[in-house]
Parts: structure tokens; C-alpha cells; sequence
């Protein structure tokens, strides 16, 4: 009973973490190098830069991600993944893997009824 009350606290902390209906989209978008504000907004489909700007300063609270701000005019702000953010590429490409054969069985089992 004790492994499953660990596990359990795992996965809700994993959901506190990567939870919601945004942050993956946004840690993949960054998976592949910094991005500014503006670029993460135009890659995420149907975000608002209110809820972009909560759902960053979520995920660099807990140290997933880095704000990096240039002293331009106007300024530019750079987004990134932190070093423990990095730790979750693993995991994003299985997470992708999984999707992808997932889908292809659901796919074939619409395609066949």
C-alpha cells in the first residue's frame, strides 16, 4: 500500500508540475531552444498572452524554466529551459512516442469499423 501512496504523490506532483491545458505545449515549444514571448505566442495555437505569462512565471517558479531579460529597447525577454528542465527531454520524447503509437491505434481501429 505504501509503494502505491508514493506513486500517487508522484503523479499528483508531476500534474502539479506539467498539468493544465498549456504547460506541455509549452515545454515542448521550448524543448527545441529559447523562444521570446512573442514567438512562444505565435507557436502555441490559441493561448493568450495572459494566461502564456501565468503559465510561465508557474514554471519558472518550481525551476523548470528561465526568463532571461535584454537590456533593449523594447526589451526583449527570452524564454528557456533550466537545467532541471532539460532533465524532462527524456521524457517529452516518450511521452511523444507513446502519442504517436497510441493515436496510430486509435486510427486503426476507426479505420477498420
Amino acid at each position: 500500500m505504501k509503494k502505491c501512496t508514493n506513486n500517487m504523490e508522484s503523479l499528483q506532483f508531476i500534474l502539479q508540475i506539467m498539468g493544465g491545458k498549456w504547460k506541455l505545449h509549452i515545454l515542448s515549444t521550448l524543448y527545441f531552444g529559447k523562444k521570446r514571448f512573442k514567438e512562444l505566442e505565435s507557436e502555441i495555437d490559441g493561448i493568450s498572452a495572459k494566461m502564456l505569462i501565468k503559465e510561465l512565471k508557474g514554471l519558472e517558479a518550481v525551476g523548470i524554466v528561465n526568463r532571461q531579460t535584454f537590456n533593449t529597447v523594447p526589451i526583449t525577454v527570452e524564454y528557456s529551459l533550466t537545467e532541471e528542465g532539460l532533465t524532462m527531454k527524456p521524457l517529452l520524447d516518450q511521452m511523444n512516442q507513446w502519442a504517436a503509437k497510441f493515436q496510430d491505434k486509435i486510427n486503426d481501429k476507426s479505420s477498420t469499423k
